[in-house]
């Protein structure tokens, strides 16, 4: 250290505490960086990379970007996920004896941001942080600092934290700096998080109040670990945190990640953007808080039945009632994101402008909750009673804030008047001195008789008479003194002119002064509501979204759900309601779906593109939609209450895990499999297409048995393997549908309708034409394909499968000879033990045990 200058040690020391960061270091107007961080920050931000001098012989990289503009830099390198540490001078230069005393006043991280353009309106910010327990429990809490929530629960396993994490969207995860190093590399790389670190779990004695509705330990030691991070890195009081909110995973349909995704409720697969999704198609919001909320709706869709029917009662008189809700409409478009401005009102970083957003916002609570009131309604009259319109602090604004005051809170011209009688006093000095301005600039015209005489203002000469040089002479001599010369005018002042001046100056200096304090006072009053403006938010917000179901409900013909008590799923003329809204909707074939508890298995067979995927996404949607409180997509619909919902429909290779398209699909599968109750719904679309037909046949049917069986979920399995339709007449609860295509001219016709009983073929080489394949790759395709069915009237399905397997050098008999000839009798009997090993039934352990047993006899 002794070898670098003393700024460049400061800045060393400074950085020490803050390595996985970048460091922006206060020099009078720019924020620079040294060493690796202007190296790496040149390049990120596309910056010029210098150098200076630092007391070695080489010289130290060094970058670096204005104080007014350093903004824009930061939110790029946080958008890009990596963390921005401000080191701001803390003392006056002029006062400093050596280096100015330079400390780090906040750390932004993508999961700490409270403004700018990294924060979507309709999207929360979540940082998370999660403990491991030795009895294997996993404590998870997440927050978005940005509108103070505060969340927390108990996991069974590493999988389920993932999984909350991508649920969530969480940005940032903060661990404990003991973590192993595979789960830290799933977290960046599966999970897409920036990764930081806190090990100090004990509850801080600021956050009693926050957690004063949790009792257990665990739950306590969690959020702490997130709470001492928050307290670190932002350096000050946070006093918009809400209390904790403890939730459990199953008090809400469990919808896990890859079900979300292949249902596209939030995101679509393909573009990863809004439109196209669900959400989407839902979001009427006029406010960004219901915006978020309807998001949160859709990420977690209820279970009570009594919750989801007061929504649905709200839903339905908010969409009876067009007038009363288009001026719901009007006012909720006039009310700002309370949320956030709460949350800035705390962090000190809010504006006069913020402040009249919020006063403008409090204007329009009145108006919002005497249109619920009128709805007459148990659940509106629970909501109106809910709704706090804040009259004091309303007032308080109405009479304190102007109402287009300046960007900058520095610049004066925020308070009325009238609020303070001091800044009357000064603000009556300065207008009454420019008025005796004006009238002295008139009396020296008629005094002198110069017609062009004027009283002029500059920072360095104050108040000043200019007068041309033409015109000097008629100037009287001894009442003047000269100030200043220029090239064709002189400018002087008098004793009166400059008293005048020094009245004035003084009392613009002090009304700038005060309205600072006086808007310091304001703002420190409103940090008082926070609590109260967040339960408004709420509130607001809750009303805000359902009006957006009763608007979408009736643009698109939506219509109320009942909630079935006997475990019945009923839907006439039902349809995928974003596949409607992105296309005609005159076009859309509607199609009914029916089961109970005697016809719990759908097995879905018909052509590819002819809709089954569509058919059975647009089921699960119904679900959701009548679950979150919003109307469905169909005539009638009668629904039970689902506590979770799988999906495995479509797969691509999971290239970062290392996991092939069928692995993917096969994990999938188990997580279905493994935690689907009789109350779930379960939706699978081509099953074992990713192996060897008679591997994917023999899957499919297991999995189809297992889940008749063992599970009782109501399932739709849609598949291309005809052969398992055989499965109608052997269980009991499987029923055959099938989505009905014809062929005209030689050519396939989609009907999209879907009716019971089997298909009678696929129409692949249809499929295949339509898509524009050469023409004699289809005539051959076709010459094939009637060799293979004339073979089906001789020859049994399963020796069919193994005369058309993949292309070998020898026929399957020569493999069969050549297998068996280069097996010992110890291996003859290991392939007899692995081809009786009913795989779907083994336990984890049991199988842990039958390979044992085989490795043994391998040896």
């Amino acid at each position: 250290m002794a070898q670098y200058t003393p700024m460049i040690q400061q800045y060393l020391k400074v950085k020490a505490e803050y390595q996985d960061a970048f460091l922006f270091f206060r020099l009078g107007d720019f924020y620079e960086m040294f060493f690796d961080d202007a190296v790496k920050a040149s390049q990120e931000l596309e910056i010029t990379l210098t150098s200076r001098e630092g007391g070695t012989e080489d010289r130290i990289p060094m970058c670096g970007v204005p104080y007014h503009a350093a903004r824009n830099y930061i939110e790029q390198l946080v958008e890009k996920g990596y963390k921005v540490a401000i080191c701001e001078q803390t003392e006056d230069p002029k006062q400093a004896k050596g280096v100015v005393k330079r400390e780090v006043v906040q750390l932004i991280t993508p999961g700490t941001l409270m403004e700018g353009r990294g924060l979507d309106d309709k999207q929360n910010n979540y940082i998370a942080s999660f403990t491991v327990f030795p009895d294997g429990i996993y404590g998870f809490s997440y927050n978005d600092l940005s509108t103070g929530e505060l969340h927390v629960t108990l996991l069974n396993s590493w999988e389920d934290v993932l999984g909350e994490i991508l649920s969530t969207g969480t940005k940032e995860v903060v661990s404990a700096t003991s973590i192993d190093e595979e789960k830290e590399k799933q977290l960046r790389e599966r999970c897409f998080v920036t990764v930081s670190f806190e090990d100090d779990t004990t509850a801080p004695i600021e956050a009693n109040e926050l957690l004063e509705n949790i009792e257990k330990d665990k739950l306590k030691q969690t959020v702490s670990r997130l709470l001492h991070y928050l307290k670190r890195t932002q350096k000050r009081t946070l006093d918009h945190l809400q209390r904790v909110e403890y939730y459990q995973v199953h008090q809400f349909m469990k919808i896990d990640v890859y079900s979300k995704r292949n249902l596209e409720l939030t995101e679509t697969i393909r573009s990863k953007g809004k439109k196209g999704s669900l959400l989407w198609l839902l979001d009427e919001t006029m406010t960004a808080m219901g915006g978020r909320m309807l998001k949160s709706w859709i990420d977690r869709p209820l279970i009570n039945a009594d919750q989801i029917k007061k929504r649905h009662d709200m839903v339905e008189i908010l969409q009876s009632q067009y007038f009363e809700r288009e001026e719901l409409r009007e006012k909720l478009k006039e009310v700002y994101d309370i949320e956030r401005l709460a949350g800035r009102v705390a962090y000190g970083n809010v504006n006069a402008r913020d402040l009249v957003q919020l006063r403008r916002s409090l204007e329009q609570v009145p108006n919002i909750q005497s249109i619920i009131a009128q709805l007459r309604l148990p659940y509106a009259e629970e909501l109106s009673s809910k709704v706090d319109a804040c009259e004091d602090l309303l007032d308080l604004l109405q009479t304190s804030l102007k109402e287009n005051p300046p960007l900058s809170v520095k610049d004066g011209d925020m308070i009325q008047d009238g609020y303070n009688e001091q800044l009357d006093q000064y603000r009556d000095a300065s207008r009454n001195g420019k008025t005796w301005i004006a009238q002295l600039e008139q009396q020296e015209r008629e005094l002198t008789g110069i017609r062009t005489l004027k009283i002029g203002y500059n920072r360095v000469f104050g108040y000043y008479i200019e007068v041309t040089k033409a015109n000097i002479g008629l100037l009287s001599e001894g009442r003047y003194e000269r100030k200043q010369t220029l090239a064709n005018a002189e400018r002087y002042i008098t004793p009166e002119l400059k008293e005048k001046e020094s009245l004035i100056l003084e009392a613009e200096e002090k009304i700038v002064q005060l309205e600072y304090d006086l808007f310091l006072q304001v703002r420190e009053q409103v940090k008082e509501y926070i609590p109260r403006l967040q339960a408004l938010a709420k509130i607001i917000s809750e009303i805000d979204v359902l009006q957006s179901f009763a608007k979408v409900s009736e643009e698109c013909h939506f219509v109320k759900p009942t909630i079935s008590s006997e475990n019945v799923l009923h839907v006439k003329n039902g349809r995928h309601p974003v596949v409607e809204k992105m296309m005609d909707a005159r076009l859309y074939v509607a199609n009914d779906c029916f089961m109970n508890d005697e016809r719990q298995l759908l097995l879905i067979t018909g052509p590819n593109m002819s809709g089954k995927s569509t058919y059975m996404r647009q089921v699960a949607l119904t679900a959701i939609m009548a679950q979150i409180g919003c109307f469905v997509a169909a005539d009638e619909a009668t629904l039970p209450i689902f506590d979770q919902v799988f999906t495995r429909i479509g797969a691509a290779d999971d290239l970062i895990s290392g996991q092939s398209t069928f692995m993917v699909e096969m994990l999938e599968a188990k997580n279905a499999i493994a935690n689907a109750t009789e109350n779930s719904l379960i939706l699978f679309d081509e099953i074992g297409r990713g192996t060897s037909t008679y591997d994917g046949m023999a899957l499919a049917q297991a999995i189809i048995e297992y889940i008749h069986e063992h599970i009782g979920a109501k399932t739709l399995f849609s598949t291309h393997y005809h052969e398992l339709t055989a499965l109608g007449g052997e269980l009991k609860h499987l029923n055959n549908v099938h989505v009905r295509a014809v062929e005209q001219n030689g050519k396939v016709v989609f009907l999209h309708k879907v009716q019971e009983g089997a298909a009678d073929k696929s129409y692949g080489i249809h499929v295949a034409q339509l898509a524009e394949l050469p023409d004699s790759l289809i005539t051959r395709a076709q010459q094939l394909l009637t060799e293979f069915e004339n073979k089906n009237e001789s020859t049994p399905m399963i020796e069919q499968v193994k005369e058309i397997e993949q292309l070998s050098f020898f026929t399957q008999e020569e493999r069969k000879v050549k297998r068996e000839s280069t097996l010992t009798d110890q291996e003859k009997e290991v392939v007899k033990l692995l081809k009786g090993i009913q795989i779907m039934e083994l336990t984890p352990m049991d199988a842990m045990n039958q390979l044992y047993e085989i490795q043994k006899k391998l040896k």
